[in-house]
């Protein structure tokens, strides 16, 4: 499962503590509006019904009282409605309220002598009934409904839970700006790194960018610059050391070709002697030239307007193969590259196929729609094994196909620098199966118009 990155678990942090708070703060003013509602609504409607109560008492204060007319009198609006328990009976203003509508017990307690008040539900509807007692036979009850106060609350409900909703998105949404900002100077970090990745080792942060940030800014200049002093370095070690080879290479390939040509005269072990001196001093400068190469690799791109068509034309007759070989779709693409640099690249993937693969089935040059140049030359060897696709392009790095076969010697450099050639391009070498059979070496450079 993949983990989600900083934004997203700082972004929904902001969102469930706010929602957190604002339910938190939801519940307890729901709480406190409902109860303050039903308190207030309980307070009055005691105070309603012990004056209606009093109106009733005086009402019924006769010897031949009318009970129905006496209820009738009671101005109780349309929210309350009353109800009259005398010598055993019910008497109410409507059918729609009766004896069953009142507790047991809330009965009980009116009829010893003590006011009760009870909230329930008649008809599906909330109520709050008071009971008041007149006389010992007596009980006078009134119904007062808190059907407005419910759908006060329950609108108050709906109105909290939408603001906290609403906070809940507002700090996902301020999470977001929060981290937005707060990862910028990370992603320009980032940014930088890949530019470095991709060649251009004079990337630097400005430091006054922010000031909170500047020892990051200030260590990561500082550690870019003893990364290029160390690749510079490096770089200069191996082309002083390659170009100080050179001069006795040339002086011991003269002295093995002087021999190689004089091989009928010297006996059979020392003429195998000989050729093979000459053999190791011609892999020696071939690997001394691609040390020197490798050297200039990181150097930037000098682009130009180039016939890659031609390059690889010349890259075939170099080894011999015909040139219809190569093939190039759409035909015109204009290829603004390095000219050496490409002509390295096709002579190294070509030479690559001659000696571990036989040699190339065909070269293939297209122009993307991107603006991509792509370099395929497909061979019909063994093809490269899975675990050595990514191995094959490091320096010094020879593929099993390439150890297996004994006559081969290569230096191990030429893939790394088809490698690195396309990188300095912005680029990149891949190899894959070819459908029919062998390997497929593909190298993508932009810098192509169709």
């Amino acid at each position: 499962m993949n983990r989600l990155g900083l934004r997203a678990r700082v972004t929904a942090a902001f969102a469930i503590g706010a929602l957190l708070l604002a339910a938190a703060m939801a519940l307890f003013s729901y709480d406190l509006t409902r109860r303050s509602l039903l308190d207030e609504r309980e307070r009055a409607a005691i105070r309603a019904a012990y004056f209606d109560a009093a109106v009733v008492r005086s009402g019924l204060d006769t010897d031949t009282p009318d009970i129905a007319e006496v209820l009738r009198s009671v101005d109780t609006g349309s929210a309350r409605r009353p109800l009259l328990h005398r010598d055993g009976g019910w008497y109410a203003r409507s059918a729609e309220i009766g004896a069953s509508a009142v507790p047991p017990e809330l009965q009980r307690m009116v009829r010893s002598g003590e006011p009760a008040v009870q909230r329930i539900r008649t008809d599906g509807q909330p109520a709050l009934l008071v009971g008041v007692p007149l006389s010992p036979t007596t009980s006078y009850y009134e119904f007062t409904s808190l059907r407005e106060v419910e759908q006060t609350v329950q609108l108050v409900g709906l109105t909290l839970t939408a603001v906290a909703i609403m906070v809940a998105g507002s700090g996902a949404a301020l999470g977001w700006y929060a981290t937005r900002h707060s990862l910028r100077p990370l992603t320009a970090v980032a940014d930088a790194a890949e530019r470095i990745v991709a060649g251009d080792l004079s990337t630097r942060l400005d430091p006054a960018t922010d000031p909170d940030l500047t020892r990051l800014s200030t260590s990561f200049n500082r550690m870019v610059e003893q990364l290029v002093r160390h690749i510079e370095r490096d770089r200069r070690f191996a082309a002083d050391v390659s170009h100080e080879l050179r001069s006795p290479l040339q002086t011991l390939a003269a002295a093995a070709s002087v021999l190689e040509r004089r091989r009928e005269h010297h006996d059979e072990r020392t003429a195998t002697a000989a050729g093979l001196v000459a053999d190791e001093i011609a892999r020696f400068q071939r690997l001394v030239d691609d040390l020197i190469e490798l050297a200039r690799a990181e150097q930037p791109a000098h682009r130009e307007r180039v016939d890659v068509e031609a390059l690889a034309r010349d890259a075939c007759r170099a080894q011999g193969l015909p040139e219809e070989l190569v093939r190039s779709t759409p035909a015109g693409g204009e290829w603004f590259v390095d000219r050496r640099r490409v002509a390295q690249i096709l002579l190294n993937l070509v030479e690559n196929a001659v000696r571990y693969a036989g040699g190339p089935v065909a070269v293939r040059l297209s122009c993307d729609d991107d603006g991509t140049g792509v370099i395929e030359v497909d061979d019909a060897g063994p093809g490269v094994p899975e675990p050595d696709r990514e191995v094959v392009f490091v320096r010094f790095v020879r593929g099993r196909a390439a150890h297996a076969r004994a006559g081969t010697d290569g230096t191990g450099l030429g893939l790394a620098l088809v490698a690195e050639h396309a990188a300095v391009h912005g680029g990149r070498a891949v190899v894959a199966d070819r459908p029919e059979g062998g390997a497929r070496f593909r190298v993508e450079l932009p810098g192509c118009r169709p």
